[in-house]
């Protein structure tokens, strides 16, 4: 389980109360069925991340308008360095490409998150994972 900080569990409550058109959208159309486990506004280190699949180890972001001006997106540069640190994928999908091209951005994430998947360990070296399931 990925590190977090325990003050920012109330706000991950309320954003996952109050998502935004898109992150409804790709939710309740996408994720929340989607094979492999996403989980919604997920508290990871000191941010809260739109979208988390921790099998794949990958962060979806969603960007409005607001993340195009200079400042918002110097901090954004900053937030993606942090979780790429943290071992992470992020990848940003902009609200418009939601709304316009909506099965490309589904395709696009099922992509992202087949190359983030760990290999078969009988591909690589053999593991005694699941040895007693």
């Amino acid at each position: 389980m990925k590190e977090y900080s325990k003050k920012n569990i109330p706000l991950a409550k309320t954003l996952r109360k109050n998502m935004t058109l898109w992150e409804r959208k790709l939710w309740y159309e996408f994720l929340r069925n989607y094979p492999v486990r996403f989980q919604r506004q997920k508290a990871i280190g000191n941010y809260i991340v739109d979208f988390y699949c921790a099998k794949a180890r990958l962060v979806i972001e969603l960007d409005g308008s607001g993340h195009y001006f200079e400042k918002q997106m110097q901090q954004d540069n900053i937030r993606t360095i942090e979780l790429e640190k943290m071992n992470l994928k992020v990848i940003r999908i902009c609200n418009l490409e939601i709304d316009k091209n909506f099965e490309g951005v589904c395709e696009y994430i099922d992509r992202a998150v087949t190359l983030s998947l760990p290999q078969s360990a009988s591909l690589t070296a053999p593991s005694s994972e699941g040895a007693n399931d």
